[in-house]
């Protein structure tokens, strides 16, 4: 009797959750920088410029954020580099390394404009912010979609699913935010309402998009629809994240839907924001991190333990902890120096 043993290698997971952080964190920018941008040509008192200083507030943070949390993904500062002493067009990776320093740069440009109280700046800034908010969605969607490996990441509905959650995620992290400004700048009833109806909107585009894929797949046009299928039945890791990841967007789509007159109710914009951020970044954890416990080819697990360290837990909580400091740094400002402690 012969008895042949089996043995699973013990791969490191290619995306660490420091990659989560920068995918939540730059969507939540671009969708940030697009909205502003199109408040920006909103009339005075209208509730697009109501809801401008929130908006503002959540680019800023995000927006140095999201580069953080990119450094400590690569490992190395030198690794950075390269991608400027070796540029390898070919590579969406060192296209990012281009296009997301001008996105900052143009970022903050608009973030000072408002603060000098410059509007003109500020509409001359926006279309410019625009396409540069846009080239960074193409960038990250298409860094996950070039991997052939992983069927379920090579096609072009990841893209449009990160785009459409991290802009969800921004309108959720508005609401939060919007609760630490000084009174002259928060949006009042009418900016939150408008918040609102941008969140279902979006929320609608989504349930299309989904169920636009999902119709692609079972007419044989979407390989990664059949990935989806295989991966729910056969590996119970990618079942757990996914299922919790639809079911808490439910809840906080329910709560979108019967939302309409508690706005002003004590909380409600807070667990609304709170669980539409929550929806996105528990998508991406699904899309990235509970992928990588199946295998690209044969059978078996990829066994991955979450460290508590700087690569896991303790970085999920620095970033936060940075969020919660910029936050505390812009209102303090605002405070200090009343220069904008008024709407426009």
């Amino acid at each position: 009797m012969q008895i042949i043993e089996l043995l699973t290698p013990a791969y490191e997971a290619a995306w660490l959750p420091w990659a989560v952080q920068y995918f939540f964190l730059v969507g939540v920018a671009t969708g940030a920088a697009l909205l502003a941008c199109a408040c920006v040509f909103g009339a005075p008192g209208s509730p697009s410029q109501r809801v401008l200083p929130a908006l503002l507030l959540t680019l800023a943070v995000s927006v140095v954020a999201a580069p953080v949390s990119l450094l400590a993904d690569l490992h190395q500062p030198a690794r950075f580099w390269h991608f400027y002493a070796h540029f390898t067009p070919w590579s969406w990776m060192s296209v990012g390394a281009l296009l997301l320093p001008v996105f900052v740069t143009l970022s903050v440009a608009l973030l000072a404009s408002w603060w000098l109280g410059r509007p003109g700046w500020m509409r001359a800034i926006a279309p410019l912010l625009v396409l540069s908010a846009l080239s960074i969605t193409v960038y990250t969607g298409a860094e996950m979609m070039v991997i052939r490996s992983r069927p379920l990441w090579n096609t072009l509905w990841v893209p449009l699913n990160l785009a459409l959650t991290g802009w969800l995620a921004t309108v959720g992290c508005t609401l939060v935010l919007e609760r630490f400004l000084p009174t002259p700048l928060r949006a009042g009833h009418a900016g939150l309402q408008l918040l609102r109806t941008l969140a279902l909107a979006l929320a609608a585009l989504l349930v299309l998009v989904a169920l636009a894929w999902a119709l692609s797949g079972l007419l044989g046009h979407n390989a990664s629809f059949n990935a989806a299928l295989r991966l729910w039945q056969d590996f119970p890791v990618w079942r757990l994240t996914l299922l919790g990841s639809a079911v808490f967007g439910a809840l906080v789509l329910g709560a979108l839907l019967r939302g309409q007159h508690r706005l002003h109710a004590r909380g409600y914009t807070l667990v609304l924001g709170l669980g539409l951020a929550a929806s996105a970044w528990a998508f991406r954890w699904a899309l990235f991190m509970g992928v990588q416990g199946v295998p690209k080819f044969g059978a078996g697990l990829y066994l991955y333990h979450m460290p508590l360290g700087g690569d896991g837990l303790l970085g999920m909580v620095g970033v936060a902890g940075l969020c919660v400091a910029l936050v505390a740094l812009t209102t303090w400002a605002l405070e200090l120096f009343p220069a904008r402690r008024t709407a426009a």
